[in-house]
Parts: structure tokens; C-alpha cells; sequence
């Protein structure tokens, strides 16, 4: 049988997580190479369209970082993409779509060593989960 290696989508925030992702690296905190990560000016901005469309695109998950609650750049942002992160798994699940291939964390500045480990403990599941079916 064929091994399986989940493609991931990221969007991490612009602030916090960002130094937090680059933090992992200079703390030499190695995580999965399958992930593959996008900036963006805040968790909150992220729209639930463009994750809908990696899961059609073949994503087998989709990580959403931002700032730890109280913390967001933007004030609401991140408490903005926690309320769209539980009505879209909601609506994904209508399309079979498993809960655990969507995920939010917050990352923040120190938390380098964690998001790798977080990204690493993700990966596998998503492995045990095997790869997304058709998703349209």
C-alpha cells in the first residue's frame, strides 16, 4: 500500500503567528514539509470561500493561525474567525467533510517550539484520516 501524505493549506496572521512560525525556526523546532502556508493581515479575514475552495482543490486539511484570544491586532479579528471556524465545520460536515481536516490555533510570539509540534501531531492524524474524497 501506498504511503499517504496529507496536503495542508495554512493562513496564519500577519502579527503574532507569523513570528511565532518563524520563532519555530530559529529555535530549530522541525515540523512536516506538507504543510504549506500563506500570510494574511489577520485570522478574521480569512473567507470561509477560499477554505471551501482548498478542500475542492484537493487539501486534505486547512489550518487557521492567529493571536491568542484578547491579543488580535485588529481587536475582534481572531474572535471573528473562531465564530466562521465553528459554523464551517458545521457546513463541511453537511458535505462529509470530516471536522478534524479544519483546524484553528492561536500561535503567538514565544510559541514556536509548540505550533511545530501542533503541525507535527496534525499531520499524523490527517494521515490515520487518509486522503479527502471528492469534495465539490
Amino acid at each position: 500500500m501506498k504511503h499517504f501524505e496529507p496536503r495542508i493549506i495554512g493562513f496564519y496572521c500577519n502579527w503574532s503567528s507569523q513570528i511565532g512560525i518563524d520563532s519555530a525556526g530559529v529555535e530549530e523546532a522541525s515540523y512536516p514539509s506538507n504543510l504549506r502556508l500563506m500570510r494574511v493581515m489577520c485570522s478574521g479575514s480569512v473567507d470561509p470561500e477560499v477554505i471551501i475552495e482548498a478542500f475542492k482543490r484537493g487539501a486534505d486539511g486547512v489550518l487557521i493561525l492567529g493571536c491568542h484570544l484578547g491579543n488580535c491586532h485588529y481587536r475582534n479579528g481572531n474572535y471573528n474567525a473562531l465564530k466562521r471556524y465553528h459554523l464551517l465545520q458545521k457546513t463541511l460536515e453537511q458535505f462529509g467533510v470530516e471536522r478534524e481536516r479544519l483546524r484553528l490555533e492561536w500561535v503567538s510570539v514565544a510559541e514556536g517550539k509548540r505550533f511545530a509540534n501542533l503541525v507535527g501531531r496534525w499531520t499524523d492524524e490527517l494521515r490515520k484520516l487518509g486522503p479527502m474524497r471528492q469534495f465539490s
